[in-house]
């Protein structure tokens, strides 16, 4: 990288994210209330203890998003040896601009007034158009600054809620755990901002990229958390009910498959038969990604199950093999292995997503228009993902040069490392224990 980029963020950064709240605030101001309970049975007070309220219902289920938001996917990412902080600390803020711009964009789309109106149903979808960020920001994790990353989420959400609008409301397909609108399209959006901002300097690999024993344990706490979760997830917006109740029962039972095969695949292609943790960590997800999108639909339960196998089946197998090709022939770095995880997954969870309604497992939907859907995710995630990373490789984001890539201490306050000191009063220890 030149020399002339400077990572010093004082002014930037702050100018930047306090603009952007400011606009928000007022954005807010203008156009945003809160739904209320009109047009009730008019029982009064006794009726409405009576009746679950509607809006408060689905708390539980926004709960559950919202921990995955913030812990799952934050503390997945903390893989890389020195770049913990930035990992859950950038992913917080991330996650917190976009759920607000999130309820902006998806409210503007959906609204059929110039008011949009709040409620626990629209904080879920929220967290959905943040969730897509988040896949993106794997894809180019330690190579951007937080003010890229500030930029990068506002265009990305503004993009995404564009797409979701075109499948659900004119395609009208059928993607109710976003296989394709979220994770296909995040995953693809994120490699193609990374091969825009490609770096020869990297492409031997750099001393951080890399994991430790901790990092890696942290990482798969990420993991546990995500895959806890996964079922509410992907049937948080479905229809209360039936589908809802499906929706559950295949995401449980797809995760479930996908760990005893990711296990097993990733034993198998490794020449002394070890468990890679990368691998653990990641094809372990799978499951929940490719059934996302007929996870409402009548496929059975061995359905399901199928694809979690297949779908860990590919994970691995793209960690294992995929990725060092894309680095090394297509020029995309993939930090996280994002297309391994969301991408290929999320293609899996649109392909299977065609043949369900094609063997009518779900009522009035074409798989013409699921194709078209898949398509499209795909199709507009790279177009917009390329022109993002040609405003994002402009010389004064703050980007770091190659030698400070996955390391915090170029954005954050490091705590000396006590490893001297630590080394020493083990030394003292061991001493005391000889005298004894």
């Amino acid at each position: 990288m030149p020399s002339h980029y400077t990572t010093n963020m004082r002014f930037k950064f702050p100018i930047l994210a306090i603009c952007l709240e400011i606009i928000i605030i007022i954005l807010f101001g203008v156009f945003v209330g809160y739904e209320t309970n009109d047009g009730g049975s008019g029982h009064g007070h006794s009726g409405n203890d009576s009746v679950p309220d509607k809006f408060i219902t689905p708390y539980p289920m926004f709960q559950d998003v919202h921990v995955m938001i913030f812990v799952g996917f934050g503390f997945l990412m903390t893989f890389l040896k020195r770049y913990g902080f930035t990992s859950v600390g950038i992913n917080m803020l991330i996650a917190a601009l976009g759920l607000q711009w999130g309820i902006l964009m998806q409210g503007w789309w959906h609204s059929h007034s110039h008011s949009i109106k709040m409620t626990v149903l629209s904080m879920i979808n929220a967290d959905f158009s943040t969730a897509t960020v988040l896949i993106s920001f794997g894809a180019v994790l330690g190579k951007i600054s937080p003010v890229q990353m500030l930029i990068m989420t506002i265009i990305e959400i503004t993009i995404f809620a564009t797409n979701e609008h075109l499948v659900a409301e004119i395609l009208k397909a059928s993607d109710i755990g976003a296989s394709m609108t979220i994770h296909a399209f995040g995953a693809y959006f994120g490699l193609a901002v990374a091969r825009v901002l490609y770096r020869s300097g990297l492409r031997n690999g750099h001393d951080n990229e890399g994991s430790v024993y901790h990092s890696d344990l942290f990482a798969m706490i990420g993991t546990l958390f995500l895959w806890m979760f996964w079922p509410s997830f992907n049937s948080a917006i479905a229809d209360a009910g039936i589908n809802q109740h499906r929706a559950i029962i295949n995401t449980y039972l797809s995760l479930a498959a996908c760990v005893l095969v990711a296990f097993a695949v990733s034993s198998l292609v490794q020449e002394k038969g070890k468990l890679d943790m990368v691998h653990i960590q990641n094809a372990t997800l799978a499951g929940g990604v490719a059934v996302g999108t007929c996870a409402d639909m009548n496929i059975s339960p061995y359905g399901a199950m199928l694809i979690g196998f297949v779908a860990a089946s590919i994970s691995t197998v793209g960690f294992k093999f995929l990725t060092p090709v894309l680095a090394s022939k297509m020029k995309i770095q993939d930090t996280c292995g994002v297309h391994n995880l969301h991408g290929l997954p999320g293609l899996l969870g649109g392909i299977a997503g065609i043949i369900a309604t094609s063997m009518g497992a779900k009522k009035d939907y074409s798989p013409t228009m699921q194709a078209a859907a898949l398509a499209s995710s795909v199709g507009v995630a790279l177009v917009g993902g390329t022109l993002t990373g040609f405003l994002l490789k402009l010389p004064f984001w703050g980007q770091p040069p190659d030698q400070n890539c996955y390391d915090d201490s170029i954005y954050w306050e490091v705590p000396e490392e006590e490893e001297a000191h630590g080394g020493s009063a083990h030394g003292d220890q061991n001493t005391l224990k000889s005298d004894a």
